[in-house]
This record gives C-alpha cells, sequence and structure tokens, in this order.
C-alpha cells in the first residue's frame, strides 16, 4: 500500500524501527501483524523500514496488537503525529529530489557528520555564489527561478552547523577540490575565506587531501557517514551518483567506510596546516 510522499523523516524510520521492536517483543510474526492491519506482510515490513507513511489507525492497531499499555500507546501516536509533519525542506520540494529528502532529514538529526569529497567544496561549506556556479553546470537547463530555488535550500541547509547543538562536521577533500575553477578568481578566493572561516567553528574539522599523498582508500568516490544520539539508529552511509542517492545502515558496510575515513583522515594533512594550506591555494589564483 505505497503512497505518494516524499523521503521519510528521522522520526518516522525511529518509529518504524521502535515498531519493529514492539513486534518482536510481543512474539508476533509479519503475518500476525498484517493480520490485525488487513494487509499483506509487505505493508507492515515496509511500515518498519519507514518505506511507507505511518498512518495513525494502522499503528494504533499494532499497538493493540502488541499488547502496548494504554498511555504508551498514546503517547506513541503523538510521536507518529509529529514526525509526519513535513520537514522545512516540504517548501523545496519543487527541486528536492525524494532521494534527497531523507538526506536532508539525517543532516538535521546529525549529531556527527563525517565526509569525504573529491569533487568539489561540501554543500553545507559552500559560498552562495559557488553553489549556484555548481548549480548551473549541473542543471544547464533549469531555468534562474529553479536555480534560485536550489541555491536558497543549499543555503538554507548550512544554518544547522550554527545553531545551538549543531552536528560536528568533519569533512576531507582532496587537494584538486580546490585547484579545480569554479567560476571566476574571486569567486574562488571568496570560497576559500569561506572555508577558513568555517575551520574557526569549534564543530568543524577541516582537512585536505594533498595531491603529493598519492593514491588512497577513499578514491572510489564521494560519501558521507551520519552519526546520531538516537539510541535506535545506526551509523548510516550515504553515496551518490549521476541519478540518485544510496543509503547503508548495515554494519559491515558502515564499519568498511568508517575504516576508510579514518584512514584517509590519518592520511590527509593534519588539521594544524589546513589554513596555511588554504591560503598557499588561495595566493596562486
Amino acid at each position: 500500500m505505497a503512497e505518494a510522499r516524499s523521503g521519510p523523516t528521522v522520526g518516522q524510520i525511529v518509529l518504524g524501527l521502535r515498531l519493529r521492536d514492539l513486534r518482536e517483543r510481543a512474539g508476533c510474526s509479519f503475518a500476525d501483524a498484517a493480520q490485525a492491519l488487513s494487509v499483506n506482510t509487505t505493508t507492515v515490513r515496509r511500515m518498519e523500514k519507514a518505506e511507507v507513511g505511518l498512518k495513525p489507525l494502522y499503528v494504533k492497531a499494532l499497538l493493540e496488537r502488541y499488547g502496548v499499555p494504554r498511555a504508551e500507546a498514546d503517547s506513541f501516536l503523538l510521536l507518529v503525529n509529529e514526525a509526519n509533519r513535513p520537514g522545512w525542506w516540504h517548501r523545496y520540494r519543487d527541486v528536492l529530489p525524494d532521494w534527497f529528502s531523507l538526506h536532508v532529514s539525517l543532516e538535521g538529526e546529525a549529531s556527527l557528520i563525517r565526509a569525504y569529497e573529491p569533487h568539489c567544496v561540501p554543500g553545507l561549506l559552500q559560498t552562495e555564489e559557488y553553489a549556484r556556479a555548481l548549480l548551473r553546470t549541473g542543471f544547464p537547463n533549469a531555468s534562474q527561478e529553479e536555480i534560485g530555488r536550489r541555491v536558497a535550500l543549499r543555503m538554507e541547509r548550512q544554518e544547522l552547523l550554527s545553531r545551538s547543538r549543531a552536528p560536528l562536521l568533519w569533512a576531507v577533500i582532496e587537494e584538486g577540490v580546490l585547484r579545480r575553477r569554479v567560476g571566476s578568481p574571486d569567486l574562488m578566493r571568496a570560497q576559500i575565506d569561506r572555508l577558513v572561516e568555517a575551520t574557526a567553528l569549534p564543530n568543524v574539522t577541516l582537512q585536505i587531501m594533498p595531491f603529493s599523498a598519492g593514491p588512497h582508500p577513499g578514491m572510489f568516490g564521494p560519501f558521507q557517514l551520519f552519526r546520531f544520539e538516537i539510541p535506535e539508529l545506526p551509523d548510516i552511509i550515504y553515496t551518490e551518483s549521476l541519478t540518485g542517492g544510496v543509503y547503508l545502515d548495515e554494519r559491515p558496510d558502515t564499519v568498511a567506510f568508517l575504516e576508510v575515513l579514518d584512514r584517509i583522515g590519518a592520511q590527509a594533512a593534519p588539521v594544524h596546516d589546513t589554513e596555511a594550506l588554504l591560503g598557499a591555494i588561495r595566493k596562486e589564483l
């Protein structure tokens, strides 16, 4: 019983995991849960994976089947209503693909974001003009209005770095990112200045992988790791291709990416050299 919607919110993911735990604790199979709703087992599986929205009536019936006390069930249903509310990014649904809306939700709830970027400055650290130049290239047939909407979304995402309880951002970028000319020299100098400013934030760590470091294990492409303070949520890896994104949360996958992040972090230039490297590259522009 799939329904048209944007990607799930973090709240829906967490509640889906809690429904799974409640079902297992009650000793119910997928068939038992499906019978309580008069649906097939696929619907229950998709609810637990947040692949469909959480309908309050369905959730209420499941909680009753699992023997959840009335007060606890009422609290759960309040959380369902809250989780089903569209995130702030819903305003940009005209330019935000469904597969990326989950990324924005994860980004907003993460306590730690670790990233490797070989191609361009990470979106959370881009200036408006740098972002505009990239988006013009990525969407050559888009109108100026559409590009403006995409830029506005990216700028609004950046506000999380200066909020209270801001996530820790630790990014490793390739030297080539800084030497690849995006727009004019003035634009690139402004972008480097923005990176210098960002490194002064207590929650931002930026490292540069110099050409001289040679090959390293992260060279297959950009990716990010999200970590949360929410107990139910495991680390989640995000990778992106030309036509969509992939989210990985199985432990063997996340451990493999985490090991790569640790290795490239050790291989990249030390954090205390970052500002000097940025300044040297800026002078060459």
